[in-house]
């Protein structure tokens, strides 16, 4: 994981939408693209931006791709960010 990639990744209002909605579980690419007004090569950029910075993951079924989190990268960002603010993690 680069942080910048991670940190570029999040920096689009988008991308962050599109992982609230993971939040709920996988979605096919076809419901991530529902949920906006872009067009669906736009909506594919967004994932593979976070897909690159690892944020999350996909699986092909058959003609079908799965989105899901990768919350290791997005722990692992809040251990930064907790460690940057100079506050102590629970052991």
């Amino acid at each position: 994981m680069g942080l910048q990639n991670t940190l570029k990744a999040l920096s689009d209002p988008i991308r962050r939408e599109i992982l609230n909605m993971l939040k709920g579980g996988r979605k096919s690419a076809g419901e991530i693209c529902e949920r906006f007004s872009v067009t669906g090569a736009s909506v594919s950029r967004h994932l593979s931006v976070l897909k690159e910075a690892d944020l999350i993951r996909d699986t092909r079924e058959g003609k079908y791709i799965y989105y899901e989190l990768n919350a290791s990268v997005l722990e692992e960002i809040m251990l930064w960010i907790t460690d940057l603010k100079g506050e102590k993690a629970d052991d």
